[in-house]
């Protein structure tokens, strides 16, 4: 059954990533350009931090931040992260408890891929942890 696969067979790898010299306008260029709206922010190879298309609005340009803004400014360091053997039931359920659309999957602090709310939706159709959590997370956000 497909909430028993592993968080490994359903996440998006390799992914864009970006670093702390890059800036507010890059990420708003590499999000149009790959068609995304989640940028992990990378240092030293370890995962610090993310970016969504909401923190570059919020956070960078609804505060008045310019596009030349460093990245630092307008991240989330305080992030939740899944392991690649999680199973898509964990991930599903963790998203749905926090609110969130999506997951990096990290492995020994490294990056390893990253799980959109989608995916799991979409590559094991119809499960019900996936949709419910869809529901549940678009339900507030306006």
């Amino acid at each position: 059954m497909g909430l028993n696969k592993q968080i490994s067979e359903v996440m998006s790898s390799p992914c864009i990533t970006a670093t702390l010299l890059d800036n507010v306008y890059e990420l708003a260029v590499l999000m149009k350009k790959h068609d995304i709206g989640f940028i992990p922010i990378i240092e030293d190879s370890k995962l610090i931090g993310v970016v969504t298309d909401r923190d570059l609005v919020v956070r960078g340009y609804a505060d008045k931040h310019s596009g030349s803004t460093a990245v630092e400014k307008v991240m989330t360091a305080d992030f939740l992260t899944i392991t690649p053997d999680a199973t898509v039931a964990d991930a599903a359920e963790l998203m749905a408890r926090h609110q969130i659309r999506r997951l990096p999957v990290v492995e020994s602090g490294r990056l390893v891929g990253v799980v959109a709310l989608g995916d799991l939706a979409v590559r094991d159709a119809f499960i019900h942890e996936a949709g419910a959590a869809l529901n549940e997370i678009s339900e507030h956000i306006h």
